[in-house]
Formats: C-alpha cells, structure tokens, sequence
C-alpha cells in the first residue's frame, strides 16, 4: 500500500511541479530544450539541476530523432548567474561531501558539453556569470543579445574562473581573457561577441521567433543550424555601430596583462600610471591575492591544455580554496554580509608563496576527477 501510496504521491508531485521544477527539459521538434527554471536565484545552477541536466544531454547525443540541443533560462533577468556558492560554501564548512560532489559533477558536464556531438545552443540573453559560463561557452554556438551581461568575478570571493575558465580564456584573441579573469570585468551587450565569447547577437525580443525556427528545423545538420543562427545575426541593428568597450585599451591589456608573476603585472600597472591603469590597480588590489596568483596560472597552464586535462586541474584548484581561508571570507562580505570588506589572508601578493601556490595544483590521487 505504501509503494502505491508514494507512487501517486510522485505523479501529483511531477504534475505540480512542472512549472516550478528547477530545470525543465523537453523536447519539442528536432530539438531538445534545457530551461533553468530558477528566476528568484537568477537560475543559478545547483546540484541536482546538474544531476538532470548531464544524463538528458547524454541521452540527447544517442537519440536519432534530436538533431540539436537548445539551453536557456527563464524569467528575463538572467540565463545563469553563476553555481549556488551558498550551498557549496555552508556544505565546505562542515566538510560535507556536496562541496566535492559540486565541482566534480559541475565540470563533468561542462565536459559533456564540450564534447557534445549534437549542435549546442546557448541563448545567453541576461546575466551568464561564472557556472553559467560553464553551461554555454564550450558548446558550438552561443548567442548574446543586448541583456547579456558576461563576467567570471571569483577573484573576488576567493575563487578563481572555473568552470573551464582556463581553457576558453586564455585562448580570447590578446589577454583579453587574463584582464577578465583577474578582473573580473563585466562585458554588456554586443561587447560578448566581439570578445569573442559569442558566436552571435540577436535582439532580445527575437528570441522566441528563432527558437521557433530553429526548433521547426528539419534533421539540420550544424551548417543549416548556423545558417539560420547566421540570417538572424545579420539582421540585428542594436548598438550595431557601437566600438567594442575595450577597444581603446587592447594595447595596454596586451602590454600589461602579459607578465609573467602577478607582482609584475602590478608593477606594470603602477610604472604605466594611465587613468586606466590606476583603474585596475584599484580593482586587483580588492581581490584575494592567492585567488589572483593560483588564476594566473591556471590560465597559463591552460593555454595548451585540453579541456579534459583543464577540468581535471581546476578540480583540484576547488578543492584547494575549499580547504583555503578565502574562499568563506569571499563568500561572506560579498553574498552574505555584504560588507565588501574580505579580510584576505595573506593579505598581501608577496605573502603568498609559489610552494604554496604549487601545492594547490598537485595531483588528489584516487580523488581526482579522471574521464
């Protein structure tokens, strides 16, 4: 009687909760729709929205009837605006195993995705921060429209841009990506694309048309699937004659951002002097040093690596700042809080070692995350 009971209670359960599931996954057409289904957190992306999301693209990948995989978010506001910190943070704590579970689970789909062997579309329109990154920039097409609002900010909360961040960043033309990561300057707009992180820009409001059209698409193939991204694109006027917002600093962002150490790139920085120097000292100076030194190399590192072989590294480097003092601190002045005051230890750039920063890259044994 209780199997029955439970079972009736799960059918009213998926009924209820088809609108206010955390993820909804359906398919419609030749395609399969991933919508995160979480507008009050800014459909940031928990465990168990990750837990449903990597087995359906599996299942997407082996099924002939689906021809591409389209992921968005609800609510107008963002696509995703990063992994649910809270949770990892309050579970690192007490050293439960979500904050391990989290990363591990998170990278392997950002792999999955990566390795998608079905068209993967992105419809980044709002914030994609951080973890929402990892849901769209590795597959083959994503599109930004004039909401999109792009940053890896983890620098500033004692983490550092994961996700793949050191496979894609230090591969944007210059140090376009190294400015980003160790700033964590937001990119709006048009300015997503011409940095390269978007293969497209559409106007917000067309959203829905293209869906449409790409969804009534018959057995595409990726050409037929860009050409129709392509035809969209085209079209769009929306801040079409704008310059791209870093234009005017792409040589000092080349010249600076290249050094070798962090403690050079702050002598640069403060030798340069220019208003937008100073600008960017300022910024750095707000950040954890050990976040800004294990970031840097992380990129380095990155640049000639896979992305399997980046994930496996960036596992490691999650499981270091969880074990670290400044990844909690982060998380409490700028989510909890909200004092942005983090008190950063060390404090300094020059206190924190390159052992300690090469301790942090070692190898976990049987706990590292293996494909």
């Amino acid at each position: 009687i209780c199997f029955i009971c439970l079972f009736l209670h799960v059918q009213k359960m998926s009924k209820q909760t088809d609108s206010t599931a955390e993820v909804l996954l359906e398919k419609r057409g030749s395609a399969g729709i991933i919508t995160l289904n979480r507008p009050k957190a800014l459909n940031a992306v928990n465990l168990s929205m990750i837990r449903q999301i990597y087995p359906q693209i599996k299942t997407w990948e082996q099924d002939p009837e689906t021809f591409l995989i389209i992921i968005k978010g609800t609510g107008g506001k963002a696509f995703c605006a990063g992994g649910d910190i809270r949770a990892i943070t309050d579970a690192g704590k007490v050293g439960d195993r979500l904050a391990q579970d989290f990363f591990r689970e998170e990278y392997t789909l950002n792999n999955a995705i990566g390795t998608c062997k079905k068209p993967y579309v992105a419809l980044i329109d709002g914030i994609t921060m951080g973890g929402g990154v990892g849901l769209s920039v590795h597959g083959h097409f994503r599109v930004a429209t004039e909401k999109t609002l792009f940053a890896m900010p983890e620098t500033a909360i004692g983490l550092f841009p994961d996700v793949g961040g050191g496979y894609f960043l230090p591969r944007l033309s210059g140090k376009i990506g190294y400015y980003l990561a160790l700033t964590g300057f937001r990119l709006k707009g048009r300015d997503v694309l011409e940095a390269g992180i978007a293969t497209h820009f559409v106007e917000a409001e067309r959203l829905p048309a293209l869906e449409k059209d790409l969804i009534a698409l018959k057995s595409p193939s990726r050409e037929n699937i860009a050409d129709l991204l392509n035809s969209y694109h085209v079209k769009s006027k929306v801040d079409q004659e704008k310059k791209f917002v870093l234009d005017e600093h792409m040589e000092k962002i080349n010249s600076l951002f290249s050094a070798n150490s962090m403690e050079e790139i702050v002598k640069k920085l403060k030798e340069d002097g220019s208003p937008f120097a100073i600008k960017q000292l300022e910024t750095i100076s707000k950040m954890s040093p050990t976040s800004l030194k294990i970031t840097l190399r992380q990129l380095k590192e990155g640049a000639s690596m896979s992305l399997q072989d980046v994930l496996t590294m960036e596992y490691r480097l999650s499981q270091a700042c969880l074990k670290g003092h400044d990844f909690y601190e982060g998380v409490r002045a700028v989510l909890i809080d909200k004092d942005q005051s983090p008190r950063w230890k060390p404090a300094a750039l020059e206190e924190v070692s390159n052992e300690f920063v090469d301790g942090c890259f070692k190898p976990l044994g049987s706990n590292d995350l293996k494909w």
